[in-house]
């Protein structure tokens, strides 16, 4: 569904974040995209999305195809109507509205005759959003937000959701509930998901490709169960060391990454 080749990405002309990056990502499949921060995990989802603009970046060179058209030169409001839709990182809702406006605005690309049964759908997945549907959204929970940009999400009928960190900054247990709810609607609706997180055993659990980030480049990918066996990720990513036990944060912050899958 979704191909990047060779992708460069520059920011105010002099700093290159995306240096050849190169992923596919499959109709119907959850990819996860991990790293650090700083990786160029957020820049990847805005060239795909066509929000680079606002912030001074370009995709300089390498192409981007969505179902087989180049999308990198579109605007975001096309690529929008395209199918692909960001739930951005911080949840960003629009504060003001309520939660149904919030959701209302979602289907703007939508025929209104489908409102009511997308709406459904929705609270389906969502029940909290139902009881809060009246309720303005800055005074929803975290999690509530969250759920509610993902919601938003589905309204515009979307065939690939690329979703920014959706577990910053919430509990664990609401955090199992909202991926719990991501593995639904990929199997439910058929949607493809590509999923950047800093959780890697979150990721890799609901995932069924994972890629990994270095400074603006891919330097490992594999299935999940690849992944999980790799010493590298499970002591980088995964906190373990090769005997499965956990690192001290002492021995986190004073260990120097080998980083054997870049010699």
């Amino acid at each position: 569904m979704l191909t990047l080749n060779n992708i460069e990405v520059i920011y105010n002309d002099v700093v290159l974040v995306l240096k050849g990056l190169s992923l596919e990502v499959p109709e119907g499949r959850i990819v996860a995209l991990l790293g650090s921060n700083g990786a160029g995990k957020s820049t990847t989802l805005k060239a795909i999305s066509g929000l680079l603009k606002p912030e001074n970046g370009e995709v300089t060179d390498g192409e981007i195809l969505f179902q087989g058209q180049p999308i990198h030169k579109k605007d975001a409001a096309e690529i929008v109507r395209m199918g692909i839709f960001q739930v951005m990182e911080g949840r960003r809702v629009f504060e003001h509205l309520t939660v149904e406006e919030n959701l209302r605005a979602g289907a703007y690309t939508q025929s209104f005759r489908r409102f009511a049964g997308d709406l459904a759908l929705v609270y389906e997945y969502f029940p909290r959003l139902k009881e809060r549907r009246n309720q303005i959204a800055g005074f929803l929970s975290g999690g509530e937000q969250q759920m509610l940009a993902i919601g938003r999400a589905l309204m515009a009928h979307p065939k690939l959701i690329m979703l920014d960190e959706p577990s910053l900054g919430l509990a664990p247990l609401l955090v199992a509930e909202i991926f719990e709810i991501i593995r639904r609607i990929n199997r439910e609706q058929g949607t493809t998901i590509l999923l950047v997180e800093q959780n890697a055993r979150l990721a890799l659990e609901a995932a069924h490709h994972a890629y990994i980030m270095e400074n603006g480049r891919i330097v490992l990918d594999g299935s999940p169960d690849d992944l999980k066996d790799n010493a590298d990720v499970r002591e980088f990513y995964l906190g373990l060391n090769e005997i499965g036990s956990r690192k001290s944060y002492r021995d986190v912050k004073h260990y120097k990454r080998r980083k054997r899958w870049l010699s």
